[in-house]
């Protein structure tokens, strides 16, 4: 479970060493085309061929830049096999550019485009992904995820600023991509890759940097089911930022994070003052994978200030008032080996058709209790909204935002949000397999 304990207890615009992927996008520049197709490519380096991917205008985990209060505006062209819609995850924008197919838009069939047109309120570090129910594990584990970087005003003075996107593949040895299910089970956990990428690259990839240089690096896991901890090994580091919206700044106790897919960090790292110093992030599978060591290298750089919070966001509520909350319960069932529905919320599976979770009137404070009764880890996203988590007892909140909530097995969580967007808003599981299989709902904001 992400609380502020559990955190604090277990918790580019240029790049060395690393390829610039994506573009950067400014306020004012004309619609960018986003085409998504399949792409040979040599995923890892000693695979006997390539694998057909697919990629965003022949980029692996391209990353698009606005800075806050510019439009987003994205062409998505669909040239692949399956329809598409994109979901700009953790975004609170418009729910008709929210990008789930069919129940904000229709997908995107094969040939067809679709143009994509908001402002996001919020700075911060976003997944874009596929969000078509029944429809979006393949795609995303072929490769078609990127990030959405919204940049403040006045960002924090670092010496690179790094966009990092986790995924794995489910590589045979042969280094080709593992066949996708089709032999009817409805409901599989989850597929876990065999092979850890990061921005699309074999890992570890190295960064250098000057002496007593400061890095953010915005971490984010893309993975279709795999949930990781993240370990900061000779590192200084500090989150700044959770699920796009800024924490308290805090070390992470015992120099690790929870890292479920869907979720994002943002942190400071206080590097060495002296040269040939090393550290990096690793992921803690197995006896551990680095994913990026980092070196100090050159002169040492003059003294920077201390690190300090980033601004709150004055566009969320400062209060939820849970005395005039809506209340509703939210029991997850589920076996990955059942025959026919073997994921379920409150009793059913998802339904753009059907009746939502909950119906409330614009600016409504919501508490949903999240029950989960199946032998796995949740990871479960709300759509348009940032939510809280509250103490046991009801007597408050964790002092920070979150989009994406992991839920303990047999577990239960309780989040309480202002439902301040108007729309029909998905809760939906982020291991892929599990959404496309049914393991969602809707709330609707009215």
């Amino acid at each position: 479970m992400i609380t502020r304990r559990a955190l604090t207890a277990g918790l580019a615009t240029s790049l060395i060493g690393l390829p610039r992927m994506g573009w950067t996008q400014d306020a004012g520049s004309s619609v960018q085309e986003f085409t998504a197709r399949p792409d040979k490519l040599r995923l890892r380096p000693d695979a006997a061929s390539d694998v057909e991917a697919w990629t965003f205008n022949g980029s692996l985990a391209p990353v698009v830049r606005v800075k806050q209060g510019a439009e987003l505006r994205l062409k998505l062209r669909n040239e692949t096999a399956l329809p598409l819609s994109l979901h700009f995850h953790g975004v609170r924008g418009p729910n008709a550019m929210d990008g789930v197919g069919g129940l904000t838009q229709e997908p995107v069939a094969p040939g067809q485009t679709y143009d994509y047109r908001l402002t996001p309120p919020d700075a911060g570090t976003f997944l874009i992904r596929p969000c078509v129910p029944g429809g979006s594990a393949e795609p995303q584990e072929r490769g078609l995820s990127g990030l959405l970087i919204v940049e403040e005003a006045n960002p924090p003075q670092v010496d690179q600023d790094l966009a990092l996107l986790i995924d794995d593949w489910g590589l045979n040895d042969d280094g080709l991509l593992a066949p996708f299910d089709k032999s009817g089970e409805a409901a599989p956990a989850g597929r876990l890759g065999s092979w850890l990428s990061l921005n699309g690259k074999p890992t570890p990839q190295r960064i250098e940097a000057p002496p007593g240089g400061r890095l953010r690096l915005r971490l984010a896991n893309a993975c279709n089911a795999r949930a990781m901890r993240l370990r900061f090994d000779g590192l200084k580091a500090y989150v700044i930022a959770a699920d796009g919206q800024p924490t308290s700044t805090f070390e992470p106790l015992r120099a690790s994070l929870p890292f479920a897919p869907g979720t994002r960090y943002e942190l400071l790292v206080d590097l060495a003052s002296d040269a040939g110093m090393t550290g990096a992030v690793t992921a803690m599978l197995g006896n551990g994978l680095p994913l990026i060591e980092i070196a100090t290298a050159g002169e040492k750089r003059p003294a920077l200030p201390a690190i300090a919070p980033l601004p709150a966001n004055t566009k969320l509520p400062e209060t939820i008032k849970l005395q005039n909350a809506t209340r509703k319960d939210v029991v997850i069932k589920g076996d990955p080996k059942a025959p026919n529905v073997p994921w379920t919320i409150n009793g059913a599976a998802g339904q753009p058709n059907g009746a939502p979770l909950v119906k409330v009137k614009r600016g409504t404070p919501v508490v949903l209790t999240l029950t989960n009764q199946t032998a796995f880890m949740q990871p479960l996203h709300l759509h348009g909204h940032s939510v809280r988590l509250l103490h046991a007892l009801d007597d408050g909140w964790e002092p920070y935002w979150l989009d994406t909530i992991q839920v303990p097995e047999n577990k239960t969580t309780r989040i309480a949000f202002v439902a301040d967007n108007p729309g029909k808003w998905l809760l939906a599981s982020t291991a892929l397999e599990r959404f496309d299989a049914g393991l969602w709902t809707w709330i609707e904001v009215t």
